[in-house]
């Protein structure tokens, strides 16, 4: 089946990230949370667990890595092949907007900016989550909130979908809407982009999704109150590659694949996490970002 392609904003988009001039390192040395396999599948609550459970199961491993900013690549990353890809991408949203706002003015540019980005025929933007670092807790860690609280950066190197909950979700966005006959190819990305101006104090790492292989892909679990979800941690592998995007800025967003439906020829999973950059001032403003899910059909 095919789309009539959505262009709306598409001419306005392109990539600028090799104009970045930042007198950052090209690498920083930072550590990045791994998990410790070990034979119980590890659990993560969204909400408040039962007394005496805690909040997230497993032990990690804080592990110092090598992290590149891709800003200074000779060649920049692809969607297709690294899995991410940083684009110049103004947008009307702002800091104090409210769900319903960011609903109804930002979902409709992340549509059109995922469809540039991956050449598929339709988008459809199905949640998104405003992370602020909290600067009086300077540790990081899974970055859940409880009651009340806005959720913080998460330092668990995870992808938010499994091959499992990744096919799963295809079903839950289209519903009734869902094709007959064999489901066509689909990706979900996540569009990630600072709302407080230059993220200088917790940057989000990305993984060449082309030096993680399928083995180091840990399967979690998520509970949620009404739903079980389905995540996968990493394993260490020294062949892993980290980068990211020094100072992004307002106006940038970072595109990167979460699953992709094709088993071949294209990155599908792209590890992420959030790190304490070593060289953030110590008077820098905490993280406010804003990530969003969307997911891409095509033909």
């Amino acid at each position: 089946m095919s789309y009539p392609p959505d262009t709306t904003h598409a001419s306005l988009l392109h990539s600028t990230a090799q104009r970045w001039s930042a007198p950052a390192p090209s690498t920083v040395e930072a550590t990045l949370s791994y998990l410790v396999p070990g034979d119980a599948t590890p659990v993560q609550y969204a909400y408040e667990p039962p007394a005496g459970v805690p909040w997230e199961s497993g032990h990690f491993d804080d592990v110092p890595i090598p992290i590149g900013d891709a800003r200074q690549r000779d060649s920049q990353p692809s969607i297709q092949r690294e899995g991410f890809e940083l684009w110049d991408a103004p947008t009307a949203l702002r800091i104090d907007h409210d769900d319903e706002a960011i609903r109804r003015l930002y979902y409709p540019e992340l549509e059109a900016l995922v469809l540039s980005v991956t050449g598929g025929h339709r988008a459809y933007v199905f949640d998104h989550l405003v992370r602020r670092r909290d600067p009086i807790h300077a540790g990081l860690d899974f970055g859940r909130a409880k009651r009340g609280e806005t959720a913080a950066p998460n330092a668990r190197i995870h992808t938010d979908y499994t091959e499992r909950s990744g096919q799963r979700r295809l079903g839950l966005v289209l519903g009734t809407h869902m094709p007959a006959g064999p489901a066509p190819r689909f990706c979900i990305v996540n569009v990630w982009r600072s709302l407080r101006g230059p993220v200088l104090d917790t940057p989000l790492a990305v993984c060449d999704a082309r030096s993680v292989d399928a083995g180091e892909l840990i399967e979690a679990e998520v509970r949620y109150p009404r739903r079980q979800g389905e995540i996968y941690l990493v394993a260490r592998a020294p062949r892993h590659q980290w980068w990211y995007y020094a100072g992004m800025d307002l106006h940038e967003a970072l595109v990167f694949k979460q699953y992709d439906s094709r088993l071949g020829g294209v990155s599908r999973f792209v590890p992420h996490a959030a790190f304490a950059h070593p060289d953030a001032p110590k008077d820098a403003p905490p993280r406010v970002s804003i990530e969003a899910r969307c997911l891409v059909l095509f033909d």
